[in-house]
């Protein structure tokens, strides 16, 4: 069975940059083919992630989150569980979870930084369709 709907995952800290990478997401896959879900921040995506994949209605899992360094403490670690996770949630489902969380090393809530990473948030939820496609037809084509 051919799936055609997709679930999306926006963590909501910094959603003005993140919500970004749906609208990516949506220029190659039409947006009436997208569940939308959001979770409160990056380290909640994983397991919402495996719930969606287990319900057997997606050709794929995309997740979006912005980690960044709030000071308080390293947010290397939560990048890499969520990575982790993500990853995981995929293998043990055999459902693609695609990843577009980014943790830059640099980055300050200035207009100059915001402007950046909204485009590029953009450009990395198009990767996220174009991967999601791809390994739909790869795999199709191994089932054949």
């Amino acid at each position: 069975m051919t799936h055609t709907r997709y679930a999306f995952i926006k963590a909501n800290w910094h959603a003005d940059i993140v919500d970004q990478a749906l609208k990516g997401f949506c220029e190659l896959i039409p947006a009436d083919q997208v569940d939308v879900f959001d979770v409160p921040g990056a380290f909640e995506m994983p397991l919402v992630a495996k719930d969606l994949a287990e319900t057997g209605r997606y050709a794929a899992v995309a997740c979006a989150a912005l980690v960044v360094d709030g000071g308080i403490y390293r947010h290397d670690f939560v990048a890499q569980a969520v990575v982790d996770g993500l990853m995981r949630a995929g293998l043990d489902t055999g459902v693609p979870v695609l990843s577009v969380s980014l943790t830059p090393h640099h980055f300050q809530e200035t207009e100059h930084h915001m402007t950046i990473y909204r485009e590029h948030f953009v450009q990395k939820g198009r990767e996220a369709a174009q991967a999601a496609l791809m390994i739909g037809k790869t795999r199709a084509a191994l089932a054949a």
